[in-house]
C-alpha cells in the first residue's frame, strides 16, 4: 500500500512540475512555442476539376494565418538588404506573377541576372524549381533569392533581425506558427503557403470545358494544331491534367552550343546539357518574354521558332522530331490560329484576384 502511495506522489509531483514549466512559458512574452497543437486555422485548397491531386508537405500545413503572413512577406521589401525589392518586384500579379516584361530580373545593386524570372502559378503541382530544377520544393526555392547577391543581397541572419524587431511581424508569426521567434525556415514556410493558393483555373478555356463558353472557329483550328502532330505542342504542354506543362526538362532546340548548360549543372550529366524545365502555357499572353533567357519578346516569335527555327544538338529532345526541317512548318494563318487558342488560357480573374494582391 505504501509503495502505491509513493508512486502516486511521484506522478503528482511530476505533473505539477510540468504545469509550472508550461505556465512559465505562457508568461514569457519573448516566446518560443507555447502550445503543442497545430497553430492556426486550417485552410482548404480546392482542387479544380481535372487537375491532379494535391500533395502537401507534412511539416507545413496550410492555414489562414500562414497564408496572410506569406502574402504580407511576399509584398514586403524588408527581405532585401536596402528594403527596396520584394518578391513581387520580380513576380507581378498583372503579369501572372512573372517579371513585368523584363528579359532578366534586376536586383537591388542594379545587377541583371542571366535568366528570365519564372511565372508563379499552379506551383502547388510543381516540383524541381528554377529553370534547371536545383530546388526540390517551394520552401527550398524561397530560401534562395534573399541571400543571392544578384537579387535581394541580404544575409538571412540580417533579414531575421529586421523581422524580429518589426512592430507587427512577431505577433503574425505567433498566430501562424505559435512562436514570436522569427527564423528563415518559418519565413519561407509562410511564403510557400501563400504561393500554393496562386491557382489559375478559370480561363476561357476552363469555362468552355464547363460549357459556360465556346471556342471561335479560329480557336478551334488552333486547338486542332496544338493537340495534333501538326503543331506538336501537346507532348511537352499536355492538356490532360490542366497544367499545360509536364514537370520535365527538355532541350527544345534553341542552341547548338550552350552558354547556360541548364539541367546538367544539377545532375552533372552531359546528357542533360541544354535542358530546361517546361513552363506552363497558362496566361502565356502575359508572361513575355519567353524561354529561360527571355530571348523571344512575343508569342509570334515563339511560334516562328517552333515552326522553322529549331537548331540541332547532341542532346536535343526526341520530341523535336521536325528539327531536320527546322520545325513544324506552319503557315501564317495556322500560326495565327494557334496563338488564338493559346490566348484562351488567359485567366483575368487570376490576374486581378484581390486575395492575391498586395495587402
Amino acid at each position: 500500500m505504501k509503495k502505491r502511495i509513493s508512486i502516486a506522489l511521484i506522478i503528482v509531483v511530476a505533473l505539477l512540475g510540468r504545469a509550472c514549466k508550461k505556465d512559465d512559458l505562457m508568461r514569457d512574452d519573448d516566446l518560443t512555442i507555447i502550445k503543442d497543437e497545430v497553430t492556426g486555422t486550417p485552410y482548404t485548397i480546392l482542387r479544380p476539376a481535372g487537375f491532379p491531386d494535391i500533395q502537401f508537405p507534412p511539416d507545413n500545413p496550410t492555414t489562414v494565418e500562414g497564408i496572410a503572413l506569406g502574402r504580407r512577406l511576399f509584398y514586403d521589401p524588408i527581405l532585401s538588404a536596402d528594403s527596396t525589392l520584394s518578391c513581387a518586384g520580380c513576380h507581378a500579379q498583372k503579369y501572372a506573377f512573372s517579371d513585368s516584361g523584363r528579359q532578366f530580373s534586376t536586383g537591388i545593386d542594379s545587377i541583371e541576372g542571366n535568366r528570365n524570372a519564372s511565372a508563379i502559378m499552379n506551383v502547388i503541382w510543381s516540383k524541381d524549381f528554377f529553370w534547371e530544377g536545383r530546388s526540390k520544393g517551394l520552401e527550398e526555392q524561397a530560401l534562395e533569392p534573399v541571400p543571392n547577391p544578384v537579387e535581394m543581397h541580404q544575409m538571412w541572419l540580417d533579414a531575421e533581425k529586421k523581422l524580429n524587431a518589426h512592430p507587427e511581424y512577431p505577433d503574425m508569426f505567433l498566430d501562424a506558427f505559435g512562436t514570436k521567434v522569427i527564423t528563415s525556415d518559418l519565413v519561407v514556410k509562410a511564403i510557400a503557403q501563400f504561393e500554393r493558393i496562386m491557382i489559375s483555373a478559370d480561363s476561357r478555356y476552363d469555362k468552355i470545358l464547363r460549357n459556360e463558353d465556346f471556342f471561335t472557329e479560329e480557336e478551334l483550328r488552333g486547338r486542332e494544331i496544338y493537340t495534333t502532330e501538326k503543331g506538336d505542342c501537346f507532348h511537352c504542354h499536355p492538356v490532360t491534367g490542366g497544367l499545360f506543362m509536364d514537370n520535365i526538362f527538355h532541350n527544345n532546340g534553341l542552341d547548338s552550343v550552350f552558354s547556360d548548360v541548364g539541367r546538367e549543372a544539377v545532375t552533372g550529366l552531359a546528357k542533360d546539357r541544354g535542358k530546361f524545365k517546361t513552363p506552363t502555357l497558362r496566361n502565356i499572353e502575359f508572361t513575355a518574354p519567353y524561354m529561360h533567357d527571355g530571348r523571344f519578346k512575343t508569342l509570334e516569335e515563339v511560334i516562328d521558332f517552333y515552326s522553322e527555327g529549331l537548331v540541332n544538338s547532341a542532346t536535343i529532345d526526341p520530341l523535336m522530331k521536325n528539327v531536320h526541317k527546322g520545325g513544324v512548318q506552319l503557315s501564317p494563318d495556322e500560326k495565327a490560329d494557334l496563338i488564338a487558342f493559346l490566348k484562351t488560357l488567359s485567366d483575368y480573374g487570376f490576374l486581378f484576384n484581390p486575395e492575391l494582391s498586395e495587402p
